[in-house]
């Protein structure tokens, strides 16, 4: 079990100028399971995973893990919504992270192999990264967030731009990662999805956490008329 949870944000803001982007937030994290970040678009939801994962700086408040802050980030990664490809082979990009890590080359080779296998890359080997289809580099990018096993992994709308069987296939790794143990939090605007996925809901609107809770008590049953609305697909502000 990851000594990173739970997580603690109080009166957690973020702002870019006067703007008021998120906040503020009181929440508490536990650790396991899927946390799926829905809301509107504009509700933040790519703000809120950027300032609890510490890219964006806080404006106010605070963030705690349950561990030092230095090994907290060292115990997390990040999959962006559009991918940046390292100007590398599909094996240079999962080799990497590994080297960077001080792992030695002959293992962190056959480690990335064999993280290209499971993704069904394993014939791409050689193949330049940024010439890879947008299925097949979010499945890279992926790939390359898990090969250090993080024990907090954040993904910012991971499908958004991918067809219905590149979907399947990311959804396939992330739930092998989530039985291995790998906390998700990610944001989506796939109800579909997020209905496959969470086992946790927050539903952002304004920058604010509008509702928390287990998923299946959300999407059986919101509990405030914006939530009802939002799943109905109607337009909420």
């Amino acid at each position: 079990m990851s000594n990173l949870f739970p997580v603690v944000l109080s009166g957690a803001m973020l702002r870019r100028g006067q703007k008021m982007l998120i906040g503020p937030v009181d929440l508490t994290l536990q650790a396991g399971g899927v946390t799926v970040v829905i809301g509107p678009n504009g509700a933040g939801k790519t703000s809120f995973l950027r300032m609890l994962h510490g890219i964006a700086r806080l404006g106010a408040g605070s963030i705690t893990w349950s561990c030092d802050p230095l090994e907290a980030r060292q115990k997390q990664a990040f999959v962006f919504q559009h991918p940046v490809m390292m100007r590398r082979s599909v094996l240079g990009n999962l080799i990497y992270p590994l080297r960077l890590a001080k792992m030695a080359r002959p293992k962190a080779r056959a480690l990335a192999i064999k993280a290209a296998q499971d993704i069904g890359l394993g014939d791409a080997l050689d193949r330049p990264a940024p010439f890879l289809s947008g299925g097949e580099r979010q499945k890279l990018a992926l790939a390359r967030a898990l090969i250090t096993k993080p024990d907090l992994l954040f993904l910012d709308e991971p499908c958004a731009s991918l067809d219905g069987r590149a979907t399947r296939e990311i959804e396939e790794i992330l739930t092998r990662a989530a039985a291995a143990g790998t906390r998700l939090i990610m944001s989506t605007h796939d109800m579909g999805q997020a209905r496959r996925l969470a086992t946790e809901t927050l539903f952002l609107l304004n920058g604010n956490i509008h509702e928390h809770g287990p998923a299946s008590t959300f999407f059986e049953g919101p509990e405030t008329a914006q939530a009802c609305a939002f799943l109905k697909g109607d337009i909420v502000e």
